[in-house]
């Protein structure tokens, strides 16, 4: 029979061996999920979902979570109303769950990512290092983030209704514009728009200047796929 001082040091020796599995769990190295800590510093010229899609994996490489097929959360916009070439940022990021670099859970599933239960938040949504984000409060802010969505995570229809995709992330002018979401879901008002993470308000332009005024830094949302 184990004496009382055996019995606390398998429970002591068993709690150990729990938290260390739990830290192995989380940090950049097993994340799923972050806000890139920059952006391409061209505004919405991303060099398109292709351009946003690697520097999601350069991004991710550089933190240790570089062995994953990663995807920038980001829809495109037809040519034309009727035209099919579209793309929905929501189809683009596999099917979850996704965590953060503290492994903190931000969706288990993309209907959970997308309706009101949904757990990015300012705390949650972390940068690739695990770092916190600028919000709204903040200096430089840089709670406009890039999606180019519908709040259900669907594109704009195409001409003759307005660009809010930067050219489908080609574009670092003046002209056009891009949907961008609140990370920190906080905004002058509480209207659920103000509060969107992923459609929030377009930006003024496609530049890195166009961008920064509301708000934003060309920062945008990295899912990985698998």
């Amino acid at each position: 029979m184990q004496s009382k001082a055996g019995r606390m040091w398998l429970i002591a020796v068993g709690l150990t061996t729990l938290a260390g599995c739990a830290s192995m769990q989380s940090g950049p190295k097993n994340m799923t999920f972050f806000v890139t800590s920059v952006g391409s510093g061209k505004g919405g010229d991303l060099g398109g979902l292709d351009g946003a899609d690697r520097h999601c994996q350069t991004l991710a490489r550089a933190a240790g979570a570089g062995d994953r097929n990663w995807r920038a959360y980001l829809s495109t916009q037809a040519p034309k109303l009727a035209d099919p070439n579209y793309v929905n940022a929501r189809d683009r990021i596999g099917t979850g769950p996704w965590k953060n670099a503290k492994g903190v859970v931000v969706a288990r599933s993309v209907e959970d990512l997308h309706s009101s239960g949904s757990n990015l938040t300012k705390q949650t949504a972390l940068d690739e290092m695990g770092r916190a984000v600028n919000s709204r409060t903040e200096k430089p802010n840089k709670h406009d983030i890039l999606t180019g969505s519908r709040p259900d995570g669907t594109a704009f229809p195409g001409a003759p209704f307005p660009d809010m995709t930067c050219g489908n992330w080609t574009k670092g002018g003046s002209d056009g514009a891009a949907m961008t979401g609140h990370f920190d879901r906080a905004g002058p008002n509480d209207s659920s728009w103000a509060t969107s993470w992923n459609s929030a308000h377009p930006t003024l332009g496609c530049s890195q200047e166009k961008v920064r005024p509301t708000g934003g830094d060309g920062l945008f949302y990295c899912f990985a796929a698998n």
